[in-house]
């Protein structure tokens, strides 16, 4: 008989392991039994709300725009309206904010780029803009330069203005299609980034006032957000369902492709960190997306909730701002399960002891079976399963059609590269 060591320290317990197991399992169970991640629902637009903007300085102050032209200022920390202003005629197009925090710009479908003050007028003031420029196509989405007082407009073309003139300092324009969205890089302030209805994701550099390079794809881009974090990476919400995250410099292949939803996906915005997004789409939920991962972590639905046009991440990196269809804007934890308020020194310690449990049996069948449940609608549920069966069949033919033909006369495509056409430079 081989003698079996055993070390009589009390400090160390014969069935550790055992336990912290236990504890993990435990941890896991009440984080699914404590997400509630939907907090409010601000209500007041009497049309779909079609666009957010964030204030540069404020956390708790959001701005929306809706399809019958009326722009809400919100204050989040009393969940109410705060000021209603007629800014349109028809849709609100795009709206953002001055990097100051002073003034906002707005884009309707009335051909005209308004901006207005972020103060209420004082008592017995006109609600006026401050400026007004007439221009000759609509004008479909607006963004404004992080450092400078220059903004970008798309719609036939990229429009480059600066604030103090009401001609473009530079139109961009490459191909002849109507350009959906148009946003600044946050780091490298020159660069912006543009989608086209003719499938194409364009880089443009405003020093040299030309356009870079560009992507087609193999369906239509809805729009695209920059990682704060890193200058390079930027992820595009496609019509195909899914979500591409490239490197501006090698766009050959996406770096990542993110794939969850069953239906077009609308809007996405990247969480200050630069480690997550969360993306809004025709299906009526939305879903948060680390960056380096091919599936959500979680998704967001409610009974009520139509298709999602707009989504936000706020700039603490605590909340989700989605507005959608039917007149109304949610608010969302990021963290569904996430305690708010005051934690106590012993709760802040449990709930990191808690997390490094669950890190450290994430990959036990039991645990990641429960904390990757999530209860969907039957709609998106039926269509997952839908095509989840549609793709199997067609990797299949491939392996089939791979099997009976010459070798090497069917190449192996990796799924990285079936979506993209081409690259121009």
């Amino acid at each position: 008989l081989l003698a079996v060591p055993r070390n009589y320290d009390p400090a160390l317990h014969p069935f550790e392991v055992a336990r912290e197991y236990v504890r993990a399992l435990n941890a896991t169970k009440l984080e699914r039994v404590f997400a509630k991640p939907f907090l409010s629902s601000l209500d007041g637009h009497r049309d779909g709300v079609n666009c957010m903007a964030k204030h540069p300085k404020s956390l708790s102050t959001v701005l929306s725009g809706a399809c019958d032209g009326e722009v809400k200022i919100w204050n989040l920390t009393k969940r109410q309206c705060i000021r209603t202003i007629q800014a349109h005629e028809g849709f609100v197009r795009g709206m953002c904010a001055r990097f100051c925090g002073t003034s906002f710009f707005t884009v309707g479908d009335d051909k005209t780029v308004k901006q207005w003050r972020m103060e209420s007028p004082e008592y017995g003031e006109e609600e006026e803009p401050i400026h007004t420029i007439l221009g000759k196509t609509v004008y479909t989405g607006i963004d404004h330069h992080w450092k400078e007082p220059v903004f970008a407009t798309c719609g036939h073309q990229v429009d480059i203005w600066d604030e103090q003139r009401t001609s473009p300092k530079c139109s961009l324009t490459w191909g002849f299609d109507s350009i959906s969205s148009v946003k600044f890089n946050p780091i490298e302030t020159y660069l912006l980034g543009s989608c086209a209805s003719d499938r194409n994701i364009v880089l443009y550099d405003m020093r040299k006032s030309t356009p870079l390079k560009k992507v087609i794809l193999n369906m239509r881009t809805n729009t695209l957000c920059w990682n704060p974090m890193e200058a390079f990476i930027f992820t595009a919400a496609n019509e195909d369902y899914n979500l591409y995250t490239f490197d501006m410099r090698f766009l050959e292949s996406p770096v990542m492709v993110h794939m969850d939803h069953v239906s077009a996906v609308l809007d996405v915005d990247y969480s200050p960190t630069g480690k997550e997004f969360v993306s809004a789409s025709f299906d009526k939920s939305i879903r948060i997306f680390p960056v380096d991962k091919g599936h959500s972590r979680e998704v967001y639905h409610t009974k009520r909730m139509q298709h999602v046009i707009t989504v936000k991440w706020t700039s603490d990196n605590k909340y989700i701002l989605c507005g959608s269809d039917e007149m109304n804007i949610r608010l969302w934890k990021a963290n569904a399960s996430e305690k708010l308020g005051v934690l106590a020194p012993r709760e802040k310690a449990a709930m990191n002891y808690n997390q490094k449990l669950k890190e450290k049996f994430q990959f036990h069948p039991q645990i990641r079976r429960i904390a990757q449940h999530r209860h969907l609608p039957k709609s998106i549920y039926c269509q997952i399963k839908e095509q989840r069966i549609m793709r199997e069949a067609r990797r299949r033919k491939e392996l089939n059609r791979r099997k009976h033909s010459k070798p090497g006369s069917v190449p192996l495509v990796p799924e990285r590269k079936k979506h993209i056409v081409a690259v121009v430079k």
